[in-house]
């Protein structure tokens, strides 16, 4: 492996936006905000919308925004029933 070409690897924090779960884990991306984490250690910390907490294959719970299919949302959009 060539050295000096490959990003430096190191632990993060992600935060699941939407229900405000953290996790540790370890990443190559950056980040320019930090945050405190439960063994006391400072880390770089990477905002996700989407994580196993809120993902609805791991939470088996579906979100009810979408009803119907796309004919269903063209039909009441221009009133034809």
């Amino acid at each position: 492996m060539k050295k000096e070409i490959h990003p430096e690897y190191r632990k993060v924090v992600f935060l699941d936006t939407s229900t405000n779960y953290k996790f540790l884990s370890g990443s190559t991306k950056e980040s320019d905000e930090t945050i405190e984490w439960e063994d006391g250690n400072t880390y770089p910390l990477l905002k996700v919308e989407i994580s196993s907490d809120s993902h609805p294959f791991y939470t088996g719970k579906q979100k009810a925004d979408k009803v119907g299919g796309r004919v269903d949302r063209f039909k009441k959009k221009y009133n034809l029933n």
